[in-house]
């Protein structure tokens, strides 16, 4: 009897191993809560060198821990406890009850390698380039941070990483703007992503740079979208304590008009694109409606009636600020090399565009993959 006890005990335990499995590796990645809380920016393609240096098993690695059935409750009740344990980091996030921050802020790798990339393809270029380098919302809150996390802040990683850049390349200081604005509500209390305010106080110094005056803050109508917005720190925590987010979108009644904006694949095949795409409202990550599905290439037509172009090249931080952009140029080409395969070159011509603006949150400049898209163009290949 007892042996048919144990066999049957094996069989559901067989069985519920097997249902975790097929729920983790073919499950959409979302948990219970509606956060999206895996990282990876790309659909992975195995090769034979992720396997040998590891990195197609850390990639499974994350992927089953992002998809353990009640991991939102285990988390939560595990920063509850270390809240009321008076412990302030949870997974790598500083919580108090008004905002979530990341505290792995001064871990960081280096950044020499991308700013060589940036160097080198600013190099053939010939027209106008800037950098806008975005602080997280733990750069501006650091004093936030407790005093042990604050050894390598990142207004010293901005200075280091300008430090880095050569040539013609027009660097920006958003981290200035930002910080004396602070009392505002320029970032998301759950996400390390600035508002679409903390955006348009940037705006307005960026377009003077590239030679337009900004448009007054007065001039917009702001519609509210969503109240609940919870970003990539309260993923981590689940910690539901701090006050969920509002997203905007900012209009411009009097001002120009998108005649049309086009998405683009990794084989230039084309897709009907949005500068707000509501539907993301209901996905994992609510910040998505900024130009909706990330795809390697948007391009964005207006009325207004200058033919000036500009190419972005960008993160996630420039996705709402983009539309600000568009009451300036007759043409906006966006690029945005974490979804981007192959050469820049395959999908647009830089001397084609008057200025090249890079826009990225200070956060993702030490991937050490990320620029290489930029890499290999067209003069490089011809060297070799």
């Amino acid at each position: 009897m007892k042996n048919s006890d144990s066999k049957i005990t094996a069989v559901i335990v067989l069985i519920y191993l097997s249902a975790v499995m097929l729920f983790i590796f073919f499950g959409n990645g979302n948990d219970r809560t509606g956060i999206y809380v895996g990282s990876c920016r790309k659909s992975y393609c195995i090769s034979v060198s992720d396997v040998m240096d590891g990195s197609y098993m850390e990639y499974l690695t994350e992927r089953a821990a992002s998809r353990l059935p009640a991991r939102s409750r285990m988390i939560a009740a595990d920063s509850r406890l270390k809240s009321a344990m008076n412990e302030s980091i949870v997974n790598g996030v500083c919580v108090d009850s008004s905002m979530l921050l990341d505290a792995e802020v001064s871990d960081r790798g280096s950044t020499t390698k991308n700013a060589r990339i940036i160097n080198e393809f600013c190099g053939n270029y010939k027209g106008a380039v800037y950098f806008a380098a975005i602080p997280t919302s733990s750069g501006v809150y650091e004093s936030r941070l407790p005093e042990y996390m604050r050894k390598n802040p990142e207004s010293l990683q901005i200075s280091s990483f300008y430090g880095e850049l050569e040539g013609n390349i027009r660097e920006i200081d958003a981290y200035n703007i930002l910080k004396m604005l602070n009392e505002n509500y320029i970032y998301y209390r759950n996400d390390t992503r600035w508002t679409s305010y903390g955006a348009y106080c940037v705006y307005r110094t960026v377009i003077q740079k590239l030679g337009f005056s900004p448009v007054a803050y007065d001039k917009y109508t702001i519609d509210h979208v969503v109240d609940d917005f919870r970003g990539n720190l309260y993923a981590r925590t689940f910690y539901s304590r701090v006050r969920p987010d509002i997203i905007d979108i900012y209009r411009y009644p009097e001002g120009s008009g998108i005649i049309s904006c086009t998405a683009y694949d990794n084989d230039m095949k084309s897709f009907a694109g949005k500068l707000y795409d509501k539907s993301f409202i209901d996905s994992g990550d609510m910040y998505d409606m900024y130009l909706g599905e990330k795809r390697p290439l948007i391009r964005i037509r207006t009325t207004v009636n200058n033919e000036r172009r500009l190419l972005v090249i960008k993160d996630s931080f420039a996705d709402c600020f983009i539309p600000f952009l568009t009451q300036h140029y007759s043409e906006i080409d966006i690029a945005d090399p974490a979804y981007m395969e192959g050469s820049i070159s395959n999908f647009v011509d830089p001397d084609y565009y008057e200025q090249i603006l890079f826009l990225f949150g200070i956060d993702s400049m030490d991937d050490e993959n990320l620029f290489d898209v930029l890499a290999n163009t067209p003069e490089e290949r011809s060297a070799e």
